[in-house]
């Protein structure tokens, strides 16, 4: 049964400011909503923060308002500047409307696999945008790389570099953390997500240990195709990336300076393989009306396992991404989940909804 207080928050959201200052100052306080099949199905309290209700769509809003005022803060970027990001499309988004309401220029690398959607838009928020081959971290001609020295002879402009960048986690630690806290009246037994620049799971997951005096535990949830969960699993011993997954912008082949923040306080690891994803995608739209991309879905899928192994009578948390605009020339055409062999992970019941071809 789901607790009463958050039955009272689920059902009577009221205002929580008066008028904000612009784009930026609607970042944030993001509602957390209980899912209700899945919370009785397990016994728990699955609940989930709904990032793609940020004024740019998605959590990384978090992730790039906190990286463009360190920036400030330190100096490092002036009037008029440039900010210049390598990014798998969420954060160069968010980065680009922050930029467009505080005056900056924006110019983004981001791999060539990421969804035409993501790219159109970041072009359409005036970005220039540079889709480059997706190549390993250790090649000079990464996406990142390319960002980096692209800014290094620009003046005035700045390499916010997300992944490394520790202001992005702390982004998280001073808002997401402190909102989940609040909003389940600091009963929070696990918060778990999959993490790409390991800002969102380091910064929130440090805030709700320190304030549950080490009492709520902290998982990390994988995609395919990362080296995550096997470094977690295996207590620190970083493998070969191998495999892909349909899901963006989140697993990892190194340990980021934002995870490294946290990682040694990490309880455990779930890997996920994208036939879940997709099942439980579809099914959170037909029976919570939740418009979701393939990394909320993984999420959900983590928050349902973790319930199980935890049992009955906890309140796990986890992270509703984005939702799934950016993505639905994908993730419902038939043509491209078949192209991906994840036509047959959809439920019969539910195969109407893949409406593309």
């Amino acid at each position: 049964m789901m607790q009463a207080s958050l039955l009272g928050k689920a059902f009577s959201r009221g205002f929580t400011s008066r008028a904000v200052d612009g784009f930026t100052g609607a970042i944030g306080n993001t509602p957390l909503i209980y899912l209700k099949k899945w919370s009785e199905k397990t016994g728990c309290n699955i609940v989930a923060k709904a990032e793609f209700q940020n004024p740019g769509g998605s959590v990384k809003d978090r992730a790039a308002l906190g990286v463009i005022r360190d920036a400030e803060e330190r100096g490092l970027l002036k009037p008029g500047g440039t900010v210049v990001e390598g990014t798998a499309g969420n954060t160069g988004i968010g980065l680009a409307h922050v930029c467009r309401a505080r005056g900056y220029d924006c110019v983004i690398f981001m791999p060539n696999t990421q969804s035409q959607e993501k790219i159109d838009l970041l072009r359409m928020l005036g970005a220039q945008v540079y889709p480059v081959p997706a190549v390993a971290y250790d090649n000079p001609a990464n996406y990142n790389h390319q960002a980096r020295d692209f800014a290094k002879n620009l003046p005035n402009a700045v390499w916010t570099d997300q992944f490394d960048n520790v202001a992005n986690a702390k982004a998280h630690y001073l808002t997401t953390g402190p909102e989940i806290w609040e909003q389940t009246d600091g009963k929070v037994d696990a918060f778990i997500c999959a993490t790409g620049t390991g800002g969102t799971l380091a910064g929130a997951g440090k805030y709700l240990k320190e304030k549950s005096d080490g009492k709520t535990q902290i998982w990390l949830a994988d995609p395919p195709g990362s080296v995550l969960h096997s470094y977690i699993q295996s207590g620190g011993k970083l493998v070969e990336r191998t495999g892909s997954s349909i899901t963006e912008g989140i697993g990892q082949g190194r340990i980021t300076n934002n995870l490294a923040t946290l990682v040694n306080d990490i309880d455990g690891s779930l890997n996920i393989p994208d036939e879940k994803s997709i099942s439980v995608l579809y099914d959170l739209l037909d029976t919570e009306g939740l418009y979701l991309g393939a990394s909320s879905s993984l999420n959900v899928v983590a928050a349902i396992e973790l319930a199980q192994k935890l049992g009955p009578g906890k309140t796990i948390a986890t992270i509703l991404c984005d939702g799934a605009y950016r993505y639905q020339s994908r993730l419902f055409s038939k043509k491209w989940l078949q192209s991906k062999g994840l036509q047959d992970a959809i439920p019969d019941h539910l195969k109407h909804y893949a409406v593309l071809d």
